[in-house]
């Protein structure tokens, strides 16, 4: 039996049943929401990087312990404060923190801001090197592993892939030193440039620290041909380890976009399957590259440090290292925060960049 409704449609409406709201929010409310995350994520790596490295005991005693008298290490102990209660000194660094204040290395007495600085920008340099080649390798191959899909040429990308992102990067690193240096001589053993090309580079009038920008804003071929030279092989090193991830992950995204309706619509209209992969199905694929792309920066900072020690490519990774053996736990703690807030900031932008791509990408 049916029941008529005579009513005026706004009457009416109240009798219909309530339309369910979009879930989520908008993008303004998304950005928000991914903004204001950095901030706790930032607060907990802090937290663990501070109680982790005070397991050993304080700072002075790991870096100087046997090396000086117990009263004088006693009194360089009270005299930083670190015979205090614990929780006393994680809020004061926390404090300090917030001024910008990362203290003073006990080393080689830097302050660490000054540090960072310094080696920051070749650290920043080699991670850009390094998703340059995985992007320009990992991205290609993928969609010729989806066009040749279950034949020869995508099983031996496939094992490509699973090499890439396989092997140790300081392996990597010294077999690429053995052919391209040892073997061959085409490629330079170490450094992130000659000498001649650090002095003229670090003479600029406000340098940014990245060698090529630097050089090309000279204008100095001679300086920006060397300086790419030295960076071939570590960015190598570091990139193809993410080039085996975004070729798997380009690969399986590209053949599940051929199996759309669209698709299938262009390949009954006689459209070659190279240009289906080329125009139709690989801009599809691209989204999950640009998700997992922050991730992927926390893994080149990662890398970074076995990286740079291999190659004497002097950045945050080789100087961890270095502060490492000598124990000195204010400056792994600078290093260590900077890196965090690094990947939590990149992260931001990716998400924000990827909701900006993708719609559907919503709380």
């Amino acid at each position: 039996m049916t029941t008529l409704i005579d009513a005026p449609p706004s009457d009416a409406d109240g009798l219909l049943p309530p339309k369910k709201k979009q879930a989520g929010g908008g993008l303004g409310q998304y950005i928000l929401v991914r903004f204001l995350l950095i901030f706790p994520t930032i607060l907990i790596l802090v937290t663990m990087v501070f109680f982790l490295m005070r397991i050993t005991g304080d700072p002075i005693t790991a870096a100087m312990g046997g090396r000086l008298p117990p009263e004088q290490l006693q009194e360089r102990i009270h005299a930083a404060g670190y015979d205090r209660p614990l929780i006393l000194q994680y809020f004061e660094y926390l404090g300090q923190l917030a001024t910008g204040n990362f203290g003073t290395t006990l080393s080689d007495n830097r302050k660490v801001t000054e540090m960072l600085t310094t080696y920051g920008s070749a650290t920043l340099e080699l991670a850009i090197n390094a998703l340059i080649v995985a992007l320009l390798v990992g991205i290609p191959l993928g969609m010729v592993a989806a066009h040749r899909r279950d034949h020869l040429p995508d099983a031996v990308l496939r094992i490509l892939a699973i090499l890439f992102y396989a092997t140790p990067v300081f392996f990597a690193g010294m077999l690429l030193k053995l052919v391209f240096s040892v073997w061959l001589g085409w490629l330079p053993v170490a450094g992130r440039a000659g000498t001649r090309t650090e002095l003229s580079l670090t003479a600029l009038q406000a340098p940014t620290g990245i060698y090529w920008l630097d050089a090309l804003r000279s204008g100095n071929m001679a300086a920006l041909s060397d300086v790419m030279s030295h960076a071939v092989l570590p960015a190598l090193a570091l990139g193809l380890l993410t080039a085996g991830i975004f070729l798997r992950l380009v690969r399986t995204n590209v053949i599940g976009t051929l199996g759309k309706d669209y698709v299938e619509a262009g390949r009954s209209r006689g459209v070659s399957e190279f240009r289906l992969v080329t125009k139709h199905a690989y801009k599809p694929a691209l989204i999950p590259i640009i998700t997992v792309m922050g991730l992927q920066i926390a893994v080149l900072l990662g890398g970074a440090v076995l990286t740079e020690t291999t190659f004497e490519w002097k950045g945050l990774g080789f100087q961890l290292a270095n502060y490492l053996t000598a124990r000195d736990f204010v400056a792994v703690q600078g290093i260590v925060v900077l890196l965090a807030v690094i990947v939590a900031v990149t992260n931001f932008i990716v998400d924000i960049i990827a909701a900006l791509i993708d719609p559907r990408v919503r709380y």
